[in-house]
């Protein structure tokens, strides 16, 4: 009869191994913004999958009864028996409604890191699956600021443009800024002929946004200035929840209301609706 615990380690991807990683970040380009960016989550997806192989293989042993059952290796099995995450895992890595979607998880942000490390880099990017967005942000203002002569960081902020694409639908990564998928509008829909904000449907909670144009403006230019007034400033957040910790970035929505009809219905985007 197969645990659970064995049917993990079996799913559980190998390690991302470092001499493997660093020569692929050299081929890259190791000093540009975007692999510092990668090197830096990868290493902290290579914590968690360490940490969880070690945890799934020494549990093994103590139900065997080959080791013992330690604090530690207790507690992941009670929370793993009520399908929570143990301790030990959530300690470096992000939080989830249940086990399973944690793991999931796991999943899917090691898939995006290895194809962006070992193929190519992405498209476009599913931003939810990383430590530290506003890393990923700052590494493509950085990137943007350098191809431009003359430009300098502190005067180069993020702008946006919501595409009419879904993430099958692109081909090719965009010339300058990237390409982002996966968030959910709260609060509002999606006209997506006009791109444009639209009420809310009745009992539609959140409505998938279409891939995100994501890049940067010369603020100090005379063309880089932000002029729409209907432009509604709303907030990423990674959960649901909306806290100072879950909140990445605005980004601009086009509208035909006020900012303020918006404002009052409190919409936001989320990177994660579980």
């Amino acid at each position: 009869e197969e645990s659970e615990d064995d049917e993990m380690l079996q799913k559980l991807p190998p390690d991302f191994v470092p001499h493997e990683v660093k020569a692929r970040i050299q081929k890259y380009g190791a000093l540009a913004p975007m692999n510092i960016f990668l090197k830096q989550e990868i290493d902290r997806m290579q914590r968690v999958i360490g940490t969880v192989r070690i945890c799934l293989q020494d549990l093994k042993l103590a139900i065997d009864g080959t080791i013992i059952m330690n604090e530690n290796l207790r507690d992941a099995l009670d929370n793993m028996y009520d399908a929570r995450i143990p301790n030990s895992w959530l300690k470096g890595s992000w939080e989830s409604s249940t086990l399973g979607f944690w793991f999931t998880e796991l999943l899917e942000r090691t898939a995006q890191f290895t194809v962006w490390i070992f193929q190519a880099r992405p498209k476009v990017f599913w931003m939810t699956g990383f430590f530290n967005p506003q890393g990923f942000l700052t590494a493509m203002r950085q990137e943007v600021t350098r191809a431009h002569k003359g430009w300098a960081l502190d005067s180069v902020v993020l702008f946006n443009e919501v595409t009419k694409n879904f993430k099958e639908d692109i081909t090719t990564a965009p010339n300058e800024g990237v390409y982002v998928h996966g968030l959910f509008l709260d609060g509002a829909s999606w006209d997506r002929k006009n791109a444009k904000l639209a009420e809310q449907a009745p009992k539609v909670l959140f409505v998938p946004l279409p891939v995100i144009h994501m890049f940067a403006v010369n603020n100090a230019s005379p063309g880089g200035k932000i002029k729409d007034p209907n432009l509604y400033m709303c907030p990423i957040y990674k959960k649901p929840r909306r806290t100072d910790l879950t909140f990445i970035t605005s980004v601009f929505l086009r509208s035909t209301q006020q900012p303020e009809h918006w404002i009052m219905r409190a919409v936001a985007l989320l990177c994660d609706i579980k």
